[in-house]
């Protein structure tokens, strides 16, 4: 058998490193989906806890009835505990401010409105604070503990940013941990159920395909009963079928050899007998003139049975070499091979117009049509006189997505046996010494071409149409 360049390919390149490299990129894209919530989620915490030392500051500034009273000290402790540049707490639209000694004046301030606590409007507030530069001062604003009441916090957004920056880092470590322990899991567990197994076929397959002679290559399926087991057991059935397929092939062969030797010298022989009854037959003795026709008959017969054994053995599984062929031409040289143009007794009509060209191989398909004529020719000169002004045609009529050429004539027709054997070699033959190999010949010849021969059932004699496909068709016209 012919060798390909197939071969296994390496762990780094076949289904493991691809299932690794799934498995991590699915991961690793669902840590970023459920990234953007968390982040969200620990920007809101973060900047609650702050609002929450604020609503402290605002609890002092509520106790105390002048807020300039306070001492410095305890508001630089109240500012320093929530890291922020001022408090703000407003009530009943009166405002009060704690603020560092000397007064800070922001370049950019953005806003954080902790009131707002949707999904969407959370996660735009930490990917803005993730991407933001440097120097932003960030104004949080949220409700305070009585009702009416506001609370709110300038302080630099730096602080906020590192800690989401170190928050992602954390999380990115993570994600990648837990994608390869979670990929070298689901990786052993896979290789156990299926890229082994999986493996375990191709190599087979390969090894196989390299000997399909030796039959200690064939699998031996494993007890699984999913859809690798079944795979393992079809395998093993049809490598089984392929050795035996083999061995009958290579015995046959050996065995069609000896026969084509044998026949080649039955032939031989039957033709020097053959010449010897010609000889025979110019003797006066009448029971010689009676017998020798007889004679002749039978040698005729032996030695075409020899001849069309010859023929089909030589038969080789070539794919035909398609060319335009004229096939009006094609059909006159067919009908003058079977021996029917001009014949003294059967009329012949080619019906093929002289502008039809198929794309066919002209050897193999002339062959079929030789077939069938002489088939019908041979059935004629059968009949003899049962049959008044015997003939034989062929006809071209279109066909749904294909062409059709129709040998038919108007004999006896096929007999229930031939009909029950029709296209078996050696058994579809419709008169006694035949060999049933030219309807065998011309339906494996159709076939190549991608056509159907079949027979078609008719009150007064036999037909057999050749379909062939439309994408043979190169030419129709009248010529």
């Amino acid at each position: 058998m012919t060798a390909r360049s197939s071969a296994l390919p390496s762990r780094f390149a076949g289904l493991s490193i691809k299932l690794i490299a799934t498995i991590i990129a699915v991961i690793l894209l669902v840590e970023v989906i459920v990234y953007l919530p968390s982040l969200a989620s620990f920007r809101a915490n973060w900047l609650d806890n702050r609002l929450r030392v604020g609503v402290v500051g605002a609890r002092v500034l509520d106790a105390v009835p002048d807020a300039m009273a306070l001492p410095r000290s305890l508001t630089d402790r109240l500012l320093t505990s929530a890291g922020a540049y001022a408090i703000v707490y407003r009530r009943e639209g009166q405002s009060q401010l704690i603020e560092l000694a000397d007064p800070f004046t922001p370049d950019v301030v953005v806003t954080a409105d902790m009131r707002q606590r949707d999904l969407p409007s959370l996660i735009m507030g930490a990917l803005d604070t993730l991407l933001a530069g440097p120097g932003r001062t960030l104004r949080i604003v949220g409700p305070g503990d009585l009702d009416q009441t506001m609370v709110e916090l300038l302080m630099p957004e730096r602080p906020l940013r590192q800690e989401m920056l170190d928050y992602s880092v954390q999380v990115v470590v993570i994600s990648l941990a837990l994608a390869l322990l979670t990929a070298l899991a689901l990786y052993l567990l896979a290789s156990y159920l299926f890229i082994h197994p999986v493996r375990r076929l191709t190599e087979n397959m390969l090894a196989f395909r390299q000997a399909p002679e030796n039959g200690s290559l064939i699998i031996t399926p494993s007890p699984r009963r999913d859809e690798i087991g079944i795979a393992e057991r079809e395998l093993a059935a049809m490598e089984s079928d392929i050795f035996t397929l083999l061995r009958q092939r290579r015995h046959l062969a050996d065995l069609g050899l000896a026969v084509a030797k044998i026949n080649h010298d039955l032939r031989n022989t039957l033709t020097s007998a053959q010449l010897l009854s010609d000889q025979v037959a110019t003797l006066d003795d009448p029971k010689v003139q009676r017998l020798a026709p007889r004679l002749v008959t039978t040698l005729d017969r032996a030695i075409g049975f020899a001849q069309s054994v010859l023929d089909y053995g030589r038969q080789t599984a070539v794919p035909p070499v398609l060319a335009p062929t004229p096939m009006r031409a094609l059909v006159d040289e067919a009908a003058f091979d079977a021996r029917l143009a001009g014949h003294p007794a059967i009329a012949f009509s080619n019906g093929v117009p002289e502008g039809l060209v198929l794309k066919v191989d002209a050897g193999q398909l002339g062959r079929a049509l030789l077939n069938l004529l002489k088939n019908a020719r041979e059935a004629l000169e059968a009949a003899g006189p049962k049959v008044a002004s015997p003939q034989v045609s062929l006809a071209v009529a279109a066909a749904p997505q294909g062409i059709v050429l129709s040998v038919s004539d108007n004999g006896p027709g096929l007999p229930p046996r031939a009909r029950e054997n029709l296209f078996v070699a050696f058994e579809g033959s419709a008169r006694a010494g035949g060999t049933g190999l030219g309807l065998a010949i011309a339906r494996e010849i159709a076939e190549a071409h991608g056509g159907q021969l079949s027979l078609v059932d008719q009150a007064i004699g036999t037909r057999f149409d050749l379909f062939l496909p439309s994408a043979l068709l190169v030419k129709n016209q009248a010529g």
